[in-house]
């Protein structure tokens, strides 16, 4: 690979970082290339995008991306692939799955909308995040519910002035 090459491989991986706002480092050393290829199908299938870059471009990627992403370089060692995802969870229970074959992808790191997780300990965590949608989602029930509760009260109590108020009108 040609420094034009690099570079652009640079500029891609950055693009991908600002745009998915999501990934995960991985380590598939000494997988043979029928498993590599049977993991991006995998990953295909699921909608998520797996590059196997340099890890100094990697990193350089992640310098471009302008992010803060120091914590990850350290795992940055041997044998790397990225994996992109608009889904916070997707990769790590692929991962996860695909662990129940094998010992391989180990998780190195990820990057779930500016927080940063360092070990494949941390998978089952990750495997348990909600995203964004589901946690507004329960935001705005929990909202909801004072609201409706409110309403409910003042409709049925509106229901008793009305009888009140007809019973002293009848009365007159």
């Amino acid at each position: 690979m040609n420094k034009e090459e690099k570079h652009d491989l640079v500029l891609a991986l950055a693009d991908q970082i600002k745009e998915y706002g999501n990934f995960y480092i991985t380590d598939t050393a000494d997988l043979t290339v029928a498993k590599v290829n049977n993991i991006r199908r995998q990953c295909f299938e699921a909608d998520i995008t797996m590059q196997v870059a340099k890890n100094s471009l990697i990193k350089k990627a992640m310098e471009a991306a302008e992010g803060d992403f120091t914590p990850i370089y350290d795992v940055l060692k041997g044998s790397s692939s990225i994996l992109f995802s608009k889904s916070a969870t997707a990769p790590a229970k692929l991962i996860k799955a695909l662990r129940k074959k094998g010992d391989k992808p180990v998780l190195k790191a990820a990057y779930i909308d500016s927080a940063i997780f360092i070990g494949d300990n941390q998978l089952d965590t990750l495997t348990k995040l909600k995203s964004k949608e589901q946690l507004i989602g329960e935001i705005v029930g929990l909202l909801q519910s004072p609201a409706k509760n409110v309403i409910s009260a003042l409709q049925s109590g509106g229901n008793i002035l009305a009888g009140v108020v007809k019973t002293l009108q009848e009365r007159g």
